[in-house]
């Protein structure tokens, strides 16, 4: 290798199920890559399927069809080498996560993954066989390596590797996102480069798939562990890099006539990365239009309280979608003040969306009317008023907003946080009810300071000042504050990072809890007890490393006490 080896990462926003719109993505990729000269082009893992396919994989027909877009795609790569994520199945039929290499339309190696991730929001074992064997293959005088996602996490594929006598790594990864995954990743690889003395060109995933997000930054270090090139976070993205020689540990080399000494050298390419705050608010944006928009529905539709989780509710439904598509309504009671919903109506003025309005007092009468003859019935003891009128109150709104997703086919977006889910400090059948939670697992700490990130972003900024400076509150019985249950929101947030993120136990949790064991003990049984209410909440967004669902995964019915 005398001249550059040009690289092409196409990192794809593809869609599980969606065989055919993969398998054009994946070759429409391919034609650009070649439009740039590209020595080899390397897709997602599971490009062709889609990740993850889950129980889908169960189904033969499934497996057919994935089996068999790739037997459509190997004769349309021709003039540059392709590394394709795919299925594969054996004679004796073992299912495989996979990557082809194909060149010139012929199959020219097949890579089977040897780590199966099953932890977190992973279930590969239950579908895929391990692979046991390296694969390596000669491209432009040097030999490289193939490896899927998990791999480059484990020690032994990348040393294996290199005892072959790879210069290149290039890895097929779906790596699902967390708040600071790129930099964790990015140091892990640099440390994978630096070990083996091996080049890595990371092709990752982007887009939303049901509680995950794929946050592409598709990476290409050299030998020495440096950055060469990053691909766009959030965004679908062709990241081209030319590696020199040098780039991949050779010092002195041959003299050998490549296309790529015709061809003029990239340009510099340029990536700045988002900070902390904006790459958690990109996340959530492109979590919730994906999921709006791979399952067909045009609107949302989402209760305003004036209250700041509504209110970031509604910002990122106007960011994914674009306030056209967005309807609020404000459903006042008794209880609700006249501050909240002048700010529910400002909310909506300044994000543009649509603002419904409609009084639940009558229907609050009529309920009220109802249950007391039945609650008479029932002839036992109960006081006279008790958070029975605070959930219908909820579950009214629910239903309203039930209503107009049933008659308008619009997704009801669901406000509760995860401080809130965490602790149970929300009515099932009432603020639960809906299709999709956006900020499911954004503590409430967090709530704020997204909030404050995105009207920094506009100017006049859309949500109310008063917003962040009234104390938080349901509005759901007189003079009612989130305080009067639940700890400060730091220390809440503190604690349930290390009970639930950490999995820690009592003392661990004391310490978070500023050494106060009976809040300790408090916030754990609040956690544990409202275990059944999740198991019904709708799907959200996962940008922590620990989310309520596939994450974390306890029995309903559970004694312990730790």
């Amino acid at each position: 290798m005398s001249q550059p080896l040009r690289l092409a990462l196409a990192q794809l926003n593809l869609t599980v199920g969606d065989i055919p719109g993969n398998l054009a993505k994946v070759q429409q990729a391919v034609r650009l890559a070649r439009d740039a000269q590209a020595d080899l082009v390397a897709v997602p893992e599971l490009a062709l399927t889609g990740y993850p396919p889950e129980d889908l994989l169960l189904k033969q027909d499934f497996l057919a069809a994935g089996v068999q877009a790739l037997q459509t795609l190997i004769p349309s790569i021709v003039g540059l080498t392709a590394v394709v994520g795919c299925l594969d199945r054996s004679k004796d039929g073992k299912l495989y996560n996979a990557a082809a290499v194909i060149r010139d339309r012929k199959l020219i190696a097949l890579y089977r993954k040897q780590y199966l991730p099953n932890y977190g929001v992973f279930d590969e074992k239950r579908y895929f066989t391990p692979g046991d064997k390296p694969v390596s293959f000669m491209l432009e005088g040097v030999r490289v390596g193939v490896m899927i996602c998990e791999d480059l996490w484990e020690e032994q594929p990348a040393r294996r590797l290199s005892r072959l006598g790879c210069r290149l790594a290039v890895n097929l990864s779906a790596s699902p996102y967390h708040a600071g995954k790129l930099a964790m990743r990015e140091r892990l690889f640099s440390h994978r480069a630096r070990q083996n003395n091996l080049a890595i060109a990371f092709c990752n995933l982007i887009g939303g798939q049901d509680e995950l997000v794929f946050d592409g930054a598709s990476l290409v270090l050299d030998s020495a562990g440096r950055r060469l090139a990053q691909g766009r976070q959030f965004q679908e993205d062709l990241v081209l890099v030319d590696l020199l020689p040098a780039h991949i540990g050779i010092r002195k080399p041959a003299r050998i006539k490549t296309k790529s000494s015709e061809r003029s050298p990239l340009p510099p390419r340029t990536v700045k990365r988002l900070d902390r705050l904006a790459e958690v608010y990109d996340a959530l944006v492109l979590g919730l239009r994906d999921y709006a928009g791979k399952n067909g529905f045009s609107t949302v539709v989402l209760g305003l309280s004036g209250g700041i989780d509504s209110a970031l509710t509604a910002a990122i439904a106007a960011d994914a979608l674009g306030p056209e598509r967005v309807v609020g309504v404000v459903m006042p009671s008794r209880y609700s003040s006249d501050a909240t919903q002048e700010d529910a109506r400002t909310l909506a003025k300044g994000l543009g969306i649509r603002c419904l309005e409609t009084p639940i007092e009558p229907v609050f009468d009529a309920y009220r009317q109802t249950t007391e003859r039945l609650f008479k019935q029932s002839h036992a003891e109960a006081p006279a008023s008790d958070i029975t009128e605070q959930n219908l109150q909820a579950r009214i709104r629910g239903n309203l907003l039930m209503a107009l997703s049933n008659r308008f086919g619009w997704l009801v977006l669901t406000t509760g946080n995860k401080s809130e889910t965490a602790t149970g400090y929300c009515t099932l059948y009432g603020d639960m009810a809906g299709g999709f939670a956006v900020i499911k697992d954004v503590p409430k700490t967090l709530v704020y300071e997204l909030s404050r990130y995105r009207n920094g972003c506009s100017n006049p900024p859309p949500i109310p000042q008063s917003i962040f400076d009234r104390p938080p509150t349901a509005e759901l019985k007189p003079d009612q504050c989130d305080q009067d249950t639940l700890p400060p929101y730091d220390v809440l947030d503190a604690v349930l990072r290390e009970y639930v993120e950490s999995d820690g136990g009592l003392k661990a949790v004391t310490r978070r809890g500023k050494g106060d064991a009976a809040l300790a003990r408090s916030v754990i049984r609040m956690v544990d007890h409202s275990e059944y209410k999740r198991r019904q909440a709708p799907p959200g967004i996962k940008i922590t490393p620990k989310a309520f669902g596939k994450d974390r995964r306890m029995p309903i019915t559970n004694r312990w006490q730790g």
